[in-house]
């Protein structure tokens, strides 16, 4: 306090204290709304604050509540469109509720490996949503030890609360799409079934896609590749090159679909009057290719789990359940009938790459 009794700088809550004439706790206690404090007390505590324009540490109030008003949000891959939507649809609702959100990528299998055995969410959030397809036994162990609540959007913990779609059930419409239109030579085209980030999402599609034609009797062909739209264009590049083209080819993403429309429009063939082309999940730029595709709103994905995730930590404090959400089959241009008989065995060559 300066000599005119005008505050010289931010005031603390000793000063408040010294104002009113009671302890700091008696501040906090007053300033917070919580019980014990005479009203004649809570009031000059108050009118103290307001005279010295007091403002209460937001630090000190997550100490005192054990609060940290923040939700870690681990992406366990980086490169995907969809998991950035996911991310964007949970930001929305997050944000919305006072809540910050501290995101953490590890994409890389050493990264991961160090972040779960670190943990850094360590009394730095009040909650997790963890975006995985797959999460390992020893990961799942490391999520209970940083005992706060976790939600897995994309994947399931065995016990543990998620929101997901029913990849098998998507794929599956997929291929009785292509198997309706008339489709009988089918190639299913899938990350590989190791990448930790996804290898529960690519089993799940592919045993959806071999059900299927199952059904029908019929044995589909399967092609591992990277992934991304340079794994969709390698997987349709080398079928063009053993002159095994099918008639309709599905692939378990949209990445993976955009690279092989790059490579068989390059190389002269017709989508869909030769080769019909599926993709996963409804990217951002399907609609401009004319994809058909299983929309998997990732957005709403990430919407529901952060509020499934917020209802852990309101008064009631309730479980979220495992939600499974719907797809839906969006029919754009890229499928059709399959090509006649006739020309399934007319020459394919590969385009040269322009530029």
């Amino acid at each position: 306090m300066t000599d005119s009794g005008q505050q010289s700088g931010p005031a603390h809550i000793a000063d408040v204290a010294r104002r009113a004439g009671v302890s700091t706790a008696t501040v906090s206690r007053s300033l917070r709304g919580l019980g014990r404090v005479a009203p004649g007390t809570r009031e000059r505590v108050v009118q103290a604050a307001e005279e010295l324009h007091y403002v209460p540490s937001p630090a000190a109030a997550q100490l005192a509540s054990r609060r940290t008003h923040a939700i870690g949000v681990v992406v366990t891959t980086s490169g995907r469109w969809f998991w950035s939507e996911v991310v964007t649809g949970a930001e929305q609702v997050l944000r919305g509720a006072g809540y910050d959100l501290l995101l953490y990528l590890v994409d890389e299998p050493s990264g991961r490996r160090q972040f779960f055995e670190l943990m850094p969410l360590r009394r730095r959030v009040d909650a997790v949503l963890l975006l995985a397809s797959s999460v390992s036994a020893r990961e799942q162990r490391e999520l209970r030890d940083a005992d706060v609540p976790v939600l897995v959007v994309g994947g399931r913990v065995p016990g543990g609360a998620s929101v997901r779609t029913d990849d098998a059930a998507a794929a599956g419409n997929a291929a009785r799409h292509l198997l309706a239109l008339g489709h009988r030579d089918l190639v299913m085209v899938c990350g590989t079934a190791t990448d930790p980030s996804s290898r529960r999402t690519t089993r799940l599609r592919r045993s959806g896609f071999e059900r299927a034609l199952a059904d029908h009797g019929i044995e589909g062909r399967v092609m591992v590749t990277h992934a991304g739209i340079d794994g969709g264009a390698a997987a349709a590049e080398q079928l063009l090159r053993n002159g095994d083209l099918p008639t309709a080819l599905l692939a378990e993403q949209d990445e993976l679909a955009l690279g092989a429309l790059r490579a068989l429009r390059r190389a002269g063939v017709s989508v869909p009057a030769e080769v019909s082309v599926v993709g996963m999940d409804d990217h951002e730029l399907a609609e401009a290719v004319d994809l058909t595709t299983v929309a998997t709103s990732p957005q709403v994905l990430g919407h529901r789990a952060a509020v499934a995730l917020l209802a852990t930590l309101g008064p009631t404090s309730t479980r979220p359940a495992d939600v499974v959400l719907p797809t839906r089959l969006v029919l754009r241009g890229t499928t059709g009938p399959p090509r006649a008989a006739a020309e399934l065995t007319r020459p394919v060559r590969l385009a040269a790459p322009p530029g």
